[in-house]
């Protein structure tokens, strides 16, 4: 790539033609982003269950410090004794959300484990120690 074509693509210039664009964005259009124009958490509490293990640290951790309240936001720690038990409280809607083995929440949306449940994975931090 030549270096005129490079400089005119960069990562900045990118950005900052965005930020551009941003701002003439319609505010209705902006707004309509948010939940009622708003940014407050659908839920103000929510129920994690964990194993404890040394992997549920975020969650843990996250409600022990206060983190989660930066948020508006308040974590109510559930521990679990089994991946099983995690399984059938996040199918019966008893937790909110679960620190739980990689696969679980596949086998889950699929139905390979009991009835179908939609699950979505908001966040990894790894796959099975990887």
């Amino acid at each position: 790539m030549s270096d005129t074509l490079q400089t005119k693509l960069s990562r900045r210039r990118v950005l900052q033609a965005a930020a551009i664009g941003a701002v003439g964005i319609d505010p209705a259009l902006r707004a309509a982003v948010w939940a009622q124009g708003s940014d407050k958490p659908e839920k103000e509490e929510v129920k994690i269950g964990f194993i404890p293990l040394t992997d549920c640290a975020s969650v843990v951790m996250a409600s022990v410090l206060g983190i989660d309240k930066k948020y508006g936001v308040k974590i109510v720690p559930s521990k679990e004794a089994s991946w099983a038990g995690v399984r059938d409280k996040l199918a019966n809607g008893d937790l909110d959300m679960a620190h739980v083995l990689y696969g679980l929440v596949y086998g889950m949306h699929l139905g390979l484990s009991g009835p179908k449940k939609d699950m979505a994975v908001l966040m990894t931090l790894n796959n099975n120690g990887q």
